[in-house]
């Protein structure tokens, strides 16, 4: 299957680089200007474009859905491999003055693929890549770290352990992600019941602003500084560094996963979940995946199996958890665990880099009040038994969580009492699967609608959806109102406020992608105060 997987990969970017040759070939005066601007500040090995050999393979080096670089979609005039901060710094530069926008790509895991493509066939922009900023520098004595944008969430795992074992951090459960979009856009995971989201435990940045500033914390202001936090950081500037601080976590954590057929119960059991899990001690993050007509119940629990098994039959004795479901071990084995479904695998498996290569696509919900049983049956009936079902996966919220303010940070969704993700990825390409896999998540999608989140239908910006719709133009700068549309579900009452900090830091919209955050207009400004 991999091998499979790495020659689809190819030929799809072989194919949508043959179908763009022809505007590469032509490139604008702009564009060309801005390489020669490049070359005074960026060495030559650094800056690839579709004509440098390399160019496919490092464009494809972090991507993670090829329906993102399939035929007709656009792909950069240039990708820079930047080593240091003065390099994006340069390249943003000479982007303004030769009117190249920049997107700037960590991981990879824009679940739409905008970090490094566009839906417009007439853009020219350049990607920053951001992998090899990954430096971790870990400062022990005060539970801190200053972690590149391009590091990983399992290099930082990693690292994190490596430290101090008694050290954790809040982030979310695929290794590969990179850590600048997953701060970013808010960073849930299997301790944000205990410590809050990834966000929430940033301290400092680094970020080259639209003028090609460097700034940190105390030059960058609280304004700028609480939007890239949950925001979106990418409509703002280039985070090229983050100040983390680790939280206290046992020695010795326990988890299990125990799966539960239709048959055995599965739908009474989630129907109970949605009531237990959001009010569980904040110690015990327990999650549904619902895959293959089963429900694995997974756990997190910061402590050992005496007392797991203790809350279990206090909270949830429907479950049946015993003591043989019990896995003991570290916090870091536990990350292994949460992807792998396995921690029988060396730590070393948190610093492979390299992702899955299929095709994707993502919905998701938030949900205030428990989703009827009769509700699940028909959504079971209709849509769990077919062969081209998603992963559905419930995330409880609750604990540390809720007692946050919505406003804290731009990410809003605190008071629901969990998330819902409809998680769609094949490896064939091909319109007729495509079309039973997007028909299969729309109808869930659509069928879902009287049980989950209104007005708006609240949605994590994590989980990037071109669904929800895109940015349209008003002159030279994003609209506003049309960007309202999707941008309230992801920020519900926040959006404005990023509109407001947009429209100072980055007046001109330089920083612009289908689904940015826009300039607040001056009178809708001028109203507000």
């Amino acid at each position: 299957m991999a091998r499979i997987t790495i020659i689809i990969s190819h030929l799809v970017v072989a194919l949508c680089i043959l179908s763009r040759a022809r505007a590469f070939s032509s490139a604008s005066s702009d564009v060309d200007a801005f390489i020669g601007c490049l070359s005074t500040s960026i060495p030559c090995n650094l800056v690839k474009t579709p004509g440098t050999n390399s160019y496919s393979e490092l464009l494809m080096s972090t991507v993670q859905n090829l329906r993102a670089v399939l035929p007709g979609t656009t792909m950069p005039v240039v990708i820079i491999a930047v080593t240091e901060p003065a390099h994006v710094q340069a390249t943003v530069v000479c982007g303004r003055r030769h009117s190249v926008r920049i997107r700037t790509r960590s991981g990879g895991h824009d679940y739409e693929g905008l970090s490094y493509a566009s839906l417009n066939p007439d853009e020219h922009f350049a990607v920053l890549d951001l992998a090899e900023l990954r430096t971790i520098d870990i400062d022990v004595a005060r539970s801190e770290a200053w972690v590149g944008s391009g590091a990983t969430i399992g290099e930082l795992y990693y690292a994190t352990a490596a430290a101090n074992q008694t050290f954790g951090f809040p982030a979310g459960n695929c290794p590969t992600v990179g850590v600048g979009g997953h701060l970013s856009g808010g960073g849930f995971g299997a301790l944000s019941r205990k410590y809050g989201l990834s966000a929430d435990n940033v301290l400092d940045a680094v970020v080259v602003d639209a003028e090609g500033r460097l700034l940190n914390r105390s030059t960058m202001g609280e304004a700028l500084f609480w939007a890239i936090r949950g925001g979106g950081a990418e409509s703002f500037g280039v985070v090229v560094s983050w100040k983390v601080r680790f939280v206290p976590v046992p020695e010795t954590v326990t988890v299990f996963s125990i799966s539960r057929s239709r048959n055995q119960s599965a739908v009474e059991l989630i129907t109970r979940w949605q009531l237990i899990a959001p009010v569980l001690p904040r110690d015990l993050y327990l999650r549904v995946l619902v895959q293959n007509q089963q429900a694995a119940f997974v756990a997190l629990f910061l402590g050992q199996c005496g007392r797991l098994v203790d809350t279990m039959r206090r909270y949830f004795p429907d479950l049946g958890m015993t003591e043989q479901d019990c896995q003991e071990m570290s916090w870091v084995k536990s990350t292994i665990f949460g992807y792998f479904k396995t921690a029988n695998l060396p730590t070393e498996v948190l610093l492979n880099r390299t992702g899955t290569n299929y095709f994707l696509k993502v919905k998701s919900d938030h949900v205030r009040q428990l989703i009827p049983r009769q509700a699940w049956e028909n959504i079971w009936d209709k849509w769990l038994e077919k062969p081209e079902a998603a992963r559905v996966m419930l995330d409880p919220y609750g604990g540390f969580m809720g007692t946050i303010s919505p406003s804290e940070t731009p990410f809003p969704h605190r008071n629901y009492i969990y998330q819902l993700e409809l998680f769609s990825s094949w490896f064939e390409n091909g319109t007729e699967t495509l079309e039973k896999r997007l028909s299969w998540l729309r109808g869930v999608h659509e069928d879902l609608t009287p049980y989950v989140s209104k007005n708006p239908r609240a949605v994590y910006a994590n989980y990037r959806d071109i669904d929800l719709g895109t940015n349209e133009l008003e002159g030279n700068v994003t609209s506003y109102e049309k960007a309202r549309v999707w941008g309230e579900k992801y920020f519900k009452g926040n959006f404005e406020r990023l509109a407001s900090v947009k429209s100072k830091v980055d007046p001109e919209d330089f920083f612009r992608n289908e689904q940015s955050i826009p300039p607040l207009p001056a009178e809708k400004a001028l109203s507000s105060m």
